[in-house]
């Protein structure tokens, strides 16, 4: 399913019409009820336009997610201070913070995507749905596929906003204007009835024209991260091990080669999200030219890698070697032409062991002899001039892999019944992880400790994957680990307060559907 088969047709459809004016056009006056599913192609098409919004800056593109799942933890943080990633960051954020846009994206951005997928998954789900014109077959792939994206995006949602406006009909827009919350349990026993169905009825693996579509395992994998989050630890570690046994990935013997960019469908990886460089129209940014093609400033390819990469006003640590720094990347066809703006945490820097292989692609701070000033995370990196050019990378934006899993299996065997079974879990991940066994052997821990060792693991092995802020909320320890940390610009370890483990409505939403204040007149702690 690579996006440079994408015709705009579709992405303009379901994509182009205004964030800010979601809520106020009904976009499905731009699409003939009785003609757009009229195949099985067409469905297909809107199922590929549902996988665009995806993409954008404000959910997999860039640092969307990333800015609540790995922002104001103890992982990443700016090189500098930036204002776009401050209010999280910082835990500075508020209703009114949360409409500030910059590069599509924002805490409205999100919202506004998120659910914009799911009203886009909502038509696919109902067109389909008996259409003679669609074998029943077909039907059932494109509705797996739908509610499994559905799901993903109320999983999202449930985890940033808790309680939100849930909903899985064919809505017309007064319909969703007022719209209340509906608690978060509630929306999450929802989501496991389809991904339940989407488990049942999706293939184990996609390739060629289907690559980067989401697998019967992805629903698998959120499944089993919500059992976690409910503390169903036995309905958990079931699932875990169905992933583990009859998935057919396997834990690579390298780190390194997981994020290979050019073995980017390694066996590892679950799913990861497919970018093309030089393709309009795979995230919707910048403007529509009146070709109906989009206008970038910034390139069309994938952005995140340039926000892991240096900028070389930054470096070396010697700026006197500045010059000699460029000209030794130059001579290798690379260039430090990043923003810089995430990269390891002081505190993760400082705690990562010295003897854990693992390091240098999660800590880099000497780069062809060059001592940096900042620690970058290598794993992210991509310093191509040619064929990763500064927004514009071809590099897939990896989602889930099985190292996760893993340590999934291992913590909820420890909830269930200690350690004794589940050190083949944490072990299988940290044998790679280190040059002898008797380093990466981890036995004879109590249950408490090895709670504590897998907070650790989770740590070195998963960073930057947009994990940390929801393990150490759903852990409990995100007030406790942000309060003890130092950071370099910022003071989150003073402003966080306990609400902070989830976002505000935006103020927009809640002036336009003042009925999202009823079930939490606080919103969420921020009023």
């Amino acid at each position: 399913m690579k996006t440079k088969n994408i015709i705009l047709f579709v992405f303009a459809i379901f994509s182009f019409f205004s964030c800010e004016n979601f809520l106020e056009e009904d976009p499905r006056a731009l699409i003939a009820p009785e003609t757009f599913f009229a195949s099985e192609n067409d469905a297909r098409q809107a199922v590929n336009g549902m996988y665009a919004i995806l993409k954008n800056n404000s959910i997999y593109g860039q640092v969307g997610l990333d800015h609540f799942y790995d922002n104001g933890a103890d992982i990443i943080e700016p090189n500098r201070s930036a204002n776009f990633v401050e209010p999280i960051g910082n835990y500075s954020m508020n209703e009114a913070l949360a409409d500030v846009s910059v590069q599509k994206m924002s805490v409205s951005d999100t919202w506004k995507d998120l659910y914009r997928v799911i009203f886009n998954a909502n038509i696919i789900i109902n067109r389909v749905t008996d259409n003679k014109a669609i074998s029943k077959a077909a039907q059932t792939d494109i509705i797996a596929d739908a509610k499994l994206i559905r799901s993903l995006c109320y999983w999202h949602i449930t985890n940033l906003w808790g309680a939100a406006p849930y909903y899985t009909e064919e809505l017309k827009l007064d319909e969703i204007k007022i719209l209340g919350r509906t608690d978060e349990a509630t929306i999450l026993s929802g989501i496991l009835v389809d991904l339940k169905f989407a488990m049942d009825n999706l293939k184990s693996s996609y390739n060629g024209e289907e690559s980067g579509r989401a697998s019967k395992w992805v629903a698998a994998m959120v499944m089993a991260k919500i059992y976690m989050q409910q503390k169903e630890w036995d309905l958990a570690l079931n699932m875990c091990l169905e992933i583990i046994n009859k998935s057919g990935h396997e834990i690579l013997p390298s780190y390194a080669a997981v994020f290979d960019p050019s073995n980017e469908y390694n066996a590892e990886i679950i799913w990861s999200l497919d970018f093309a460089k030089d393709i309009r129209g795979q995230f919707e940014e910048g403007t529509v030219k009146a070709d109906g093609t989009l206008a970038s400033a910034f390139g069309n390819g994938n952005w995140r890698p340039s926000i892991f990469n240096p900028r070389l006003r930054d470096e070396p640590a010697n700026t006197s070697e500045r010059t000699a720094l460029s000209d030794a990347l130059k001579a290798r066809g690379e260039a430090f032409n990043g923003t810089g703006l995430q990269v390891a945490s002081k505190d993760f820097a400082e705690k990562f062991p010295l003897n854990d292989l693992r390091r240098p692609l999660n800590i880099m701070d000497n780069y062809l002899g060059f001592d940096l000033n900042f620690p970058y995370m290598a794993k992210w990196m991509n310093l191509k001039i040619d064929s990763s050019p500064r927004f514009n990378h071809s590099d897939n934006r990896m989602v889930f892999r099985l190292a996760d899993v893993y340590l999934m299996a291992a913590e909820s065997e420890n909830e269930l019944n200690g350690p004794g079974n589940a050190y083949q879990y944490i072990n299988k991940i940290r044998e790679r992880a280190f040059a002898t066994k008797a380093e990466s052997e981890l036995k004879g821990l109590s249950q408490q400790s090895f709670r504590e060792a897998i907070y650790d693991e989770r740590k070195w092995e998963l960073a930057g994957e947009a994990n940390r802020r929801y393990d150490l909320i759903r852990w409990g320890i995100l007030l406790d680990v942000v309060q003890n940390l130092e950071y370099r610009f910022w003071k989150p370890n003073e402003n966080i307060k306990p609400y902070h483990v989830k976002l505000p409505i935006p103020l927009q939403e809640l002036e336009l559907n003042p009925n999202l204040l009823e079930f939490d007149p606080t919103n969420n702690g921020y009023r």
